[in-house]
């Protein structure tokens, strides 16, 4: 244990003694040995490796993106640190939010220096393979433009988001625009990220915007409006660009996360609290944290009949985009 740890748990101790006469210190054994205990970091490796290796057993050429976290394909986060193979190998490319714009503000730039460290982390990965989708939230012209050139003269393959919320198709030209049939994810120019319909009341409405546009690739839920999911067929016609050519669909699923308004939720469960569930997240209300290493919450997200990444694979997606891969972050900081 650190010396940081250990004065940070001594000071805890003596907190709660001066103020109550009751601490529970076999509770507060546990909770530090798990901490000294629980790998997250390898913990997220292990469950995103398994997620792929079951999704590929059943569709060789399905498509696992990781959502930020990128310090995981390194053992410590580090760039110059060992590599970590088994994460690569098994996954496609690398989501990446805010890289140069949106970090701390929409339409403001990202700091440089965390810039710096996420490009060489990001180029790690794309020096092996991997294809790059950087997503910066940004609305003004000259910011568009500029993500969309920083983003390719770096080979990456850039979104920019006008909405944080990610509702609406940006009224911009899709950058670097082709009728060419998309069927790796290494072929792509340019993606689409729509993950909330919610500006649509008809799901043929919505389906019909999105297939008269030419993106490469396309991210959305798996759910019109968080409870009627897209069929087999309605993904087919998402899989046509306007000009004629193919492009990959690829359904978004959190996995770092809970979310309240997911057809997996019970709502005993805030009364009665499943082991795996941890706390809100007061940045978006509905959203809960989860211990992402328990097999009750794996068991939601793959490997059974009616699990969420088994209802992906009957609609026929081409790939899943993973969020919340950085959720490593709160259980070593908490």
């Amino acid at each position: 244990m650190s010396i940081k740890k250990i004065t940070s748990l001594l000071l805890f101790i003596v907190m709660f003694s001066c103020g109550s006469s009751a601490v529970n210190y076999d509770n507060l054994d546990e909770k530090v040995a798990a901490k000294d205990t629980i790998n997250y970091r390898q913990e997220m490796r292990n469950f995103v490796v398994g997620l792929s290796a079951y999704a590929k057993n059943i569709n060789p050429n399905f498509i696992v993106i990781p959502q930020n976290g990128i310090e995981l394909i390194t053992s410590d986060g580090e760039i110059s640190s060992e590599i970590n193979t088994t994460y690569l190998d098994a996954i496609d490319g690398h989501g990446q939010e805010d890289l140069f714009y949106g970090y701390t503000k929409d339409n403001g730039a990202t700091p440089k220096k965390v810039t710096a460290y996420i490009t060489q982390l990001l180029q790690l990965s794309k020096n092996r393979g991997k294809t790059i989708l950087v997503t910066d939230y940004c609305s003004s012209e000259y910011k568009i433009k500029n993500s969309q050139a920083s983003n390719n003269n770096l080979g990456f393959v850039s979104f920019a988001a006008t909405e944080r919320d990610l509702n609406v198709i940006p009224n911009v030209p899709v950058y670097n625009a082709s009728n060419k049939n998309i069927t790796t994810l290494n072929e792509a120019g340019n993606f689409l990220y729509l993950l909330n319909p919610e500006n649509y009341e008809l799901k043929d409405k919505f389906i019909s915007d999105v297939a008269n546009t030419n993106y490469d690739v396309l991210i959305i839920d798996l759910f019109f409006n968080g409870d009627v999911a897209f069929t087999v067929s309605e993904i087919e016609k998402l899989k046509i660009k306007e000009n004629g050519g193919k492009r990959l669909v690829i359904c978004y699923m959190s996995i770092g996360e809970a979310e309240d308004y997911r057809y997996y939720w019970k709502p005993q469960w805030k009364s009665t609290t499943p082991a795996w569930l941890d706390k809100e997240n007061r940045n978006w209300p509905g959203n809960y944290k989860v211990k992402y290493w328990n097999k009750d919450w794996k068991n939601l997200i793959f490997g059974n009949e009616g699990a969420y990444l088994d209802k992906i694979l009957d609609r026929k997606f081409d790939g899943v985009y993973l969020d919340i891969i950085d959720a490593f972050n709160f259980f070593e900081e908490n």
